[in-house]
Parts: structure tokens; C-alpha cells; sequence
């Protein structure tokens, strides 16, 4: 099946081999996604809350890059390393998915740099293209 990767404007080069979207059949699969600025280095340190939004955002691009909007987001894996910013982390998502929410998960676990906080994967329906 064809896929077409979904790279939105200005993105960062990625810290390891992924693209930070790929649309196959109408399904675009975002990958696991950090709050990182253009230089690949963790923005709001601390702040779990500021990263989920800073995640979000980013998702949200590639979402719309690809034709979408966060409505069309059917799933989302979440990743915290501390389950003590599990409620800042909902927080900013509930703002992000204000009806019915998608499917999820939620696991704590180390992540790839240690000032991250949080880390979202997605998967969103846009239709076929």
C-alpha cells in the first residue's frame, strides 16, 4: 500500500529515522512526538502541563499538514515518566479533545531525553486521499 509522509513546515530534522507523519488508506499515524524545540533540545523543563501543550501543538500540525483536523484523532498512545503529572497532562488534553475524547492509553516510562515529561503518539481517520 502507498503511504505518503506527512512533514509540516519548519519541522526539525528528527533525532532518529522517522518521519513525523506517514498516510496510508486514509489513516495517518503520527509518530511519538516531544516537546522539542527546532534543535531537537526539550523546551519547558519541569513544566508538565507546557510540554503536553507543546506536544499537542506539534501533533496538531502534522494532523492539519496532512488535511485533518484533531477531531479526526481516533487514538492517541500517551507516555509519562511520572504518574505525579498525570493530572496536568489531562488537563491540557481535555482542552485539545473538548468532545467525545479518542480512544487512549497511558503508560509511565523513561523516555529518550531525560527532561521530557511527556511523549504522545496518534492516529487520526482523514479520509481516503
Amino acid at each position: 500500500m502507498p503511504k505518503t509522509i506527512v512533514v509540516p513546515a519548519g519541522t526539525a530534522k528528527p533525532i532518529a529515522p522517522y518521519s513525523p507523519g506517514a498516510l496510508a488508506d486514509g489513516v495517518l499515524y503520527v509518530s511519538g512526538t516531544l516537546a522539542f524545540d527546532k534543535d531537537n533540545n526539550v523546551v519547558h523543563v519541569g513544566d508538565a502541563a507546557a510540554q503536553t501543550r507543546h506536544v499537542l501543538e506539534t501533533i496538531k500540525g502534522v494532523v492539519e499538514t496532512a488535511g485533518g483536523t484533531m477531531a479526526d484523532v481516533t487514538f492517541n498512545s500517551i507516555f509519562v515518566t511520572d504518574w505525579a503529572n498525570y493530572a496536568a497532562v489531562n488537563g491540557v488534553y481535555a482542552e485539545y479533545f473538548p468532545g467525545d475524547k479518542p480512544a487512549r492509553y497511558c503508560i509511565q516510562c523513561g523516555l529518550v531525553k531525560p527532561d521530557a515529561l511527556v511523549e504522545i503518539a496518534s492516529v487520526a481517520h482523514i479520509g481516503r486521499k
